[in-house]
């Protein structure tokens, strides 16, 4: 638990260095995004970044800057399945969503803020001094994070609402909805460390593992 907290208060740091007021008409967007994202929620992403960069020997505050770059995609899709269009939600870690406290297009904006933030984080050579590393790094997550992965799982939670699923089809919606994006919390470590393809494996199947079990 105390890992977990520590892992959490740094990627509450980069937010918050990420997202101070810049007075001016953008201080409306900034506070939305800090209601977001800063304080509350597992933080299980860059927790597992972290864990799995040390078997590679990887500078912790550089897996944490990765790690902090998937928790700004899964913040992002919490802000937009929360709006009207989607779940319409009031309530999320127990304080009104963005769109309640704020408003709809306030809403959308700190959602596309957090998804544009995720890449500016691994694209930056403070996370990795390799530009093939960090090219990597925002490829991976990409997938991870479109239509072959969590925006994919989402669409097909909606276009299955009402309708009876079976194992599979459950599986496989929350293997993209979900797991993806836990998958690349290990994949993310696994490619800074510079593992070779066929040393790749294990860990794939490992992260699988814990996504299924998480959701």
């Amino acid at each position: 638990l105390g890992e977990a907290k520590r892992i959490a208060a740094g990627v509450d740091r980069l937010f918050e260095d990420a997202l101070a007021d810049r007075c001016d008409g953008r201080d409306r967007l900034c506070q939305a995004m800090r209601h977001a994202g800063i304080g509350g929620g597992k933080r299980l992403r860059p927790l597992l970044t972290v864990a799995a960069g040390r078997l590679f020997g990887i500078d912790e505050g550089r897996a944490l800057r990765a790690g902090a770059a998937i928790e700004a995609i899964h913040v992002y899709s919490l802000i937009h399945d929360d709006l009207p269009c989607m779940d319409d939600d009031d309530l999320r870690r127990g304080k009104p969503t963005v769109h309640k406290a704020f408003d709809e297009a306030t809403a959308v904006l700190a959602g596309d803020c957090y998804h544009a933030l995720a890449f500016e984080l691994l694209a930056d050579p403070a996370t990795h001094e390799d530009p093939f590393v960090r090219c990597e790094l925002v490829l991976e997550l990409a997938r991870a994070s479109g239509i072959d992965g969590m925006g994919g799982g989402q669409a097909m939670d909606l276009a299955a609402e009402g309708q009876p699923l079976d194992l599979n089809a459950i599986t496989r919606l929350q293997q993209l909805k979900t797991g993806a994006l836990i998958e690349y919390s290990v994949e993310a470590a696994v490619i800074m460390g510079r593992v070779a393809d066929e040393g790749r494996a294990r860990y794939r199947g490992y992260a699988r593992k814990v996504g299924l079990a998480f959701q």
